[in-house]
């Protein structure tokens, strides 16, 4: 007779949820072992047996905020009916979760430039990976509009796509600051005011 796996005594993706919110509130070195075990419910060795490590938890961490702010930022950019909107989406979508009540203020991925301090060279190409991921989804929406003929073939997406990336970014660190939605939502209707000039064809 087959010998019968045990079962595990935890929900592992609901553990994943509880050490993502940990690591997006205190980072890789700040979140301490005897943290993530309580939070997720779990003792050491159940954590390194399914996890693999503490490094690979907090990479897999990163991976379900991406799947989930991420994905939703990425999805609203490519709805918009047009490339100004979906910057404006972007901005304001992002004042809105990085200031909920209920989550860790800010963006996992744009605080990991701090907050992945002490990870490996790899999982430190990964986090700038992630972090430039959005950059090229930007200018992808933005190359499209030119290609339709709703920009001018003369505009520079990268450098648009990078400055309103910055802008996003910068609203990140001014969230986990203290700064409300409202001052958020100011910071994104500043940057859109310079959308004409942006978006001028460069000779």
């Amino acid at each position: 007779m087959a010998e019968r796996g045990r079962p595990r005594a935890f929900d592992r993706a609901d553990a994943l949820q509880k050490a993502m919110l940990l690591f997006w509130e205190k980072g890789f070195q700040g979140a301490a072992m005897s943290e993530l075990t309580a939070a997720m419910g779990i003792n050491a060795p159940s954590l390194y047996a399914c996890f693999g490590s503490k490094e690979a938890l907090y990479r897999e961490a990163m991976a379900l905020y991406e799947a989930g702010d991420g994905a939703e930022l990425a999805a609203a950019i490519a709805a918009a009916p047009t490339a100004r909107e979906a910057i404006g989406t972007y901005l304001m979508r992002s004042a809105a979760l990085f200031s909920r009540p209920d989550k860790p203020a800010g963006c996992m991925v744009v605080l990991s430039v701090v907050h992945a301090a002490g990870t490996s060279e790899e999982a430190g190409r990964a986090l700038r990976d992630a972090r430039g991921e959005m950059q090229g989804v930007l200018e992808t929406r933005l190359r499209d509009d030119i290609a339709h003929g709703e920009l001018p073939a003369g505009c520079d997406p990268a450098a648009i796509a990078a400055f309103y990336c910055t802008v996003q970014q910068g609203m990140s660190i001014r969230a986990r600051d203290g700064a409300s939605r409202t001052e958020l939502e100011a910071v994104a209707q500043g940057a859109m005011a310079a959308w004409p000039a942006l978006t001028e064809p460069h000779i």
